[in-house]
């Protein structure tokens, strides 16, 4: 049976017993604690959390799931995966165990005529957790199972939460015997290599406190509503049902095997070693290409460093099967028509998808030949020492001047049979992040325990949105906070968070700021500084108290800052314009990555592996959306279907979770986005949008920056300013600027290579002199001396050579300083003529005798040899010390 098959029938086995289906979720969700989405029930958790209420009693999914803690297990077993579909049935307070096993059990053992999967129920075994009696109770009366084929374990296996307070409860698993082959007999307890776990039903019905019942802590209580999450593996169940020996020979991974052994000319299955590396492949390319599709991009933290990783993974393995060229397109295109019939945006966008991998792949394979020599050359180094540890210093550089993640030299050591300095690689990794975020801007984060909100959205539900239709409305304070706890009250100069019930502001979401104002009451008024949503469906306004007492249930009339709004409005409408202005331009792999709409200012980041956008591309893109303004198109806001907007070719963006109904922001045939932000009624009222800049922000990640209506009014006044007081001062129109700018700019080369040459010709005119005043140390002459000022670089080498070629044929050692005051600097070279090395005064082992005394050191050959140093000042006892080694 077909994997597509597999999931069709799950899907009409839970729809037809009344579940609704759900679209899997994207891998990217907004949750600290996950990086990629690694189960079935992550989209459904404000349901089991009671953050809001779920729309549907029951529901149906195949989610698209990424684990990533195994990567480097990944080939060396065929259980090891990091992309799998999670075939997912979902209760929110409505059947629990008995519906849960009866499904479950009815479409394993259903045969395939009538819709089931025809599992043989003899090689089927149930597990339940240790104390489940009701959970035993019922696989016994529902299946017809003996008792010793229904097997307790203890919460280590059968007991499910979620790591932290809140919801969790024991499960039960579904195993299928592989046969004798496969290891002892006995069920799950006893070997589950035989025993493979194809399906999970878990009975969330407890709520867990600070300690886990999974490690034997007994639950605080019970929920109030019952709930079912189950997990059924997809990729497991298809190689049982196609009769393969593991998840790499199914329908819908050996595929990519077979590219590999293509251009590899190899065959999977001759060795063990080369299988790990077919199997690498296969996985990854699964990951990279579904994790690229929604809208992540390589680069060096987070979700970015993961796909990097996991690209540059697949182009090693590769080469170490014998295959020399780009690869990982071919790879994505195999996995494309495998998977696009159950995720068909993979075929839509796969422009976009190609381009970001090619990007990757260039820059990759352009640095991996000279990264591979540093780390050749490391490891000889390493060997002639005699040691077995491969530096931290040089894993750092290959990570941060070659862009080769810890772990592929953590491989590459291993194959050489070494170990890596992995705490000194740590530190100097922590050192850089250290600097990184001393740069980096504060990010906004509350500090008050989510129950908090949950609790006031228990009591009062969601707040009532109005800033769409009103920018004032009247309102009651539902919650109210002060340093973090609630409170009844607050006064003068606290630091509050206000809840209303209703309110017309918006809360800072999709790149747009979230508004300002005032919450004023009959004798308070508390100013707004910042509006978020840090519990779904709740808007929680963060201020201080100007004036009065605040408390809780006031009446109270909230009012955002109308001017604000108007150009954060003007901002966000403009990002659309822009968006479809660079899309037109660049084509479809021009996708969103980011934004930020502030009043009269916006910032607009989107994907771009060929590079940067061409000025007059930019020109041409900023011309477009100017046009549009020009015509004053109306700005149309509805909401529709999920389907029906799909129909009308609405943009949606990558990582973000829409609902059944979607809100459309309609410029007509120029702009179509799903959008929740706010925006002005017609392009007019933007007046005129200027685009600033355009740069590298990662990469294949591109950001423009523009200014919006009075701000770009401005900025061209300014600028016009600027060009009229050029044009005088130059005494040229202002369309003439550009070559009279260009003429002086070569005038002014022409006189410093002048200068230059000047400067040079003065510097070596002085080597005769040098050499004149040579000092002879039983027998050797010695110039040894601080250059002349403004002798740097080249010029000091050019010199120390001249200065070794007036000495002649005798013993002659040259060594010049020059000395950077202001910087705390200082510079030197040592040049020897052939009769001195032969005397055994290699230039190279003289500087280690005096280069401490100016705080530094350098290297070279024997012939020539420089270094630096940061104490000037110690320039006469480095000298001192060269005529002691020289006379030694």
């Amino acid at each position: 049976m077909q994997t597509h098959e597999i999931v069709r029938r799950f899907t009409a086995h839970f729809e037809n017993a009344g579940h609704t289906p759900v679209p899997s979720a994207s891998l990217i969700l907004d949750d600290p604690q996950l990086l990629f989405v690694n189960a079935g029930m992550v989209q459904f958790k404000p349901y089991f959390l009671g953050d809001v209420p779920a729309p549907y009693p029951r529901a149906t999914s195949i989610q698209k799931c990424v684990r990533t803690p195994d990567i480097d297990e990944v080939g060396k077993t065929t259980r090891h995966a990091t992309f799998f579909q999670m075939a997912g049935n979902f209760s929110f307070g409505d059947y629990f165990k008995r519906g849960a096993i009866e499904l479950a059990w009815s479409l394993c053992t259903n045969s395939v005529s009538d819709g089931g999967y025809g599992f043989d129920p003899d090689r089927l075994w149930p597990t339940v957790y240790e104390t489940d009696d009701e959970a035993f109770a019922l696989w016994q009366e529902i299946t017809g199972l003996p008792p010793e084929r229904i097997q307790r374990r203890d919460g280590t296996d059968n007991y499910w939460d979620m790591g932290v307070p809140g919801p969790g409860g024991p499960c039960s698993e579904i195993f299928y015997d592989l046969g004798p082959r496969y290891g002892v007999e006995g069920g799950p307890i006893a070997n589950e290599d035989r025993y493979l776990e194809i399906w999970n039903l878990v009975f969330m019905q407890d709520e867990r406190g600070e300690l886990s019942p999974k490690k034997g802590h007994p639950p605080i209580g019970e929920l109030p509503h019952k709930n079912i999450d189950t997990g059924m593996g997809v990729e497991r169940v298809a190689f049982l049902l196609q009769g393969v020996d593991n998840v790499y020979e199914t329908d819908l991974v050996r595929p990519v095997i077979a590219a590999a052994e293509e251009l590899s000319g190899k065959r999977y299955g001759d060795g063990e070693e080369d299988d790990v590396r077919f199997r690498v492949i296969a996985d990854h390319a699964r990951s990279s290409v579904m994790i690229i599709g929604d809208g992540v991009t390589p680069g060096n933290e987070g979700r970015g460093y993961v796909l990097r990783r996991l690209l540059r993974r697949i182009v090693r393995s590769a080469r170490l099967l014998g295959v020399t060229g780009p690869c990982l397109e071919r790879f994505a295109t195999v996995v494309r028509d495998a998977m696009s019939p159950t995720y068909p945006e993979l075929a839509t966008d796969f422009e976009r998808i190609s381009a970001v991998i090619r990007a990757e792949e260039d820059t990759f394979l352009a640095t991996l030949t000279a990264g591979e020599k540093i780390f050749e050359t490391a490891v000889q180094d390493t060997r002639r020492g005699g040691g077995s540890t491969l530096p931290g210093d040089k894993a750092f550089q290959l990570h941060d001047t070659y862009g080769f993640p810890i772990d592929l030299t953590l491989e590459m050591a291993e194959e050489a049979g070494l170990s890596v300095d992995r705490e000194r690689f740590t530190t100097l990794m922590n050192e850089q992040r250290s600097r990184a975020k001393a740069d980096a801007a504060e990010r906004k984060v509350g500090f008050v325990d989510a129950s908090i909100y949950r609790a006031v959205l228990d009591t009062h539900g969601a707040t009532d949105f109005l800033g769409y239709q009103s920018l004032q409305s009247e309102a009651r304070i539902v919650g109210l906070l002060r340093d973090g706890a609630t409170a009844p009250a607050a006064s003068e100069g606290d630091s509050v968070e206000v809840l209303l019930d209703r309110t017309p502001f918006y809360a800072e979401a999709g790149g747009q700021q979230a508004d300002t104002g005032t919450i004023t009451g009959g004798s308070f008024v508390v100013r707004v500084d910042d509006v978020q949503s840090p519990v779904a469906g709740l808007r929680v306004h963060r201020g201080v108290v100007a004036n009065g007492t605040v408390t809780l249930d006031a009446e109270v009339v909230a009012a955002v800052d109308p001017a604000r709004r108007a150009a954060i409005s003007r901002a966000h409408t403009a990002t659309h314009l822009v968006h479809a202005g660079v899309r037109g331009a660049l084509g479809s792999a021009a996708a969103q990555a980011g934004s930020l709409n502030a009043p009269g200012r916006l910032r607009f980041d989107f994907t771009s592996p060929t590079g940067a956008v061409p000025p007059a591309a930019l020109t041409e893109i900023e011309e477009e959306v100017n046009s549009v303004l020009q015509s004053d198109r109306e700005v149309q806001t509805y909401e529709t279907t999920m389907d029906e907007a799909r129909k009308l070719g609405a943009m949606m963006l990558f990582g973000e979770k829409y609902g059944d109904r979607v809100r459309v922001v309609d410029m007509g045939d120029y702009s179509r986005e799903l959008c929740g932000g706010t925006h002005v009624r017609r392009s007019g009222e933007l007046g005129l949008v200027r685009i600033l800049s355009e740069a590298s922000i990662g990469s294949g990640v591109r950001r423009v920056e523009a200014l919006v209506g009075l701000d770009a009014f401005q900025h061209a006044t300014t600028e016009h300013l600027l060009v009229n007081q050029l044009a005088d001062q130059l005494k040229a129109r202002p369309e003439e600027l550009p070559d009279r700018v260009q003429s002086l700019v070569e005038r002014l080369r022409t006189a410093e290579r002048d200068l230059e040459k000047h400067r040079a010709d003065a510097v070596l005119a002085s080597a005769g002199s040098l050499a004149e005043a040579a000092e002879d140390l039983d027998g050797t002459k010695l110039v040894a001396v601080t250059a002349p000022d403004g002798v740097t670089g080249n010029d000091l080498r050019t010199l120390a050579s001249d200065v070794r070629g007036k000495l002649g044929s005798v013993p002659g050692v040259v060594a010049l300083f020059a000395v950077d005051g202001a910087a705390g600097k200082v510079a030197f070279v040592v040049a020897t003529t052939a009769a001195a090395r032969d005397d055994g005064l290699a230039a190279g082992k003289l500087i280690p005798e005096f280069a401490e005394a100016v705080g530094g050191r350098g290297g070279g050959k024997p012939d020539l040899a420089q270094g630096g140093g940061t104490d000037p000042s110690g320039v006469d006892a480095a000298i001192r010390k060269l005529r002691e080694a020289i006379r030694g």
